[in-house]
């Protein structure tokens, strides 16, 4: 499965969280870092909901950038 994740810069490092697992957050101190949590954040989240018999979540989100005149 692919989630689009948003990594945002932070008063101390960064944080990450995925539009389409609400609750599923990660920090660090780096860029990379907040990344790699941010996988091992979305495996136990799916884990968790497998384990709960849940079903998982589609991957929705996608992202752009627009180039804006100003």
């Amino acid at each position: 499965m692919r989630f689009l994740i948003v990594i945002e810069k932070a008063r101390r490092g960064f944080s990450a969280y995925s539009p389409d697992l609400p609750g599923c957050v990660a920090t660090g101190a780096t860029r990379a870092g907040a990344e790699k949590a941010m996988r091992g954040a979305i495996a136990f989240h799916l884990e968790g909901l497998k384990a709960e018999g849940e079903r998982l979540p589609s991957p929705k989100s996608y992202s752009t950038y627009v180039d804006i005149a100003v």
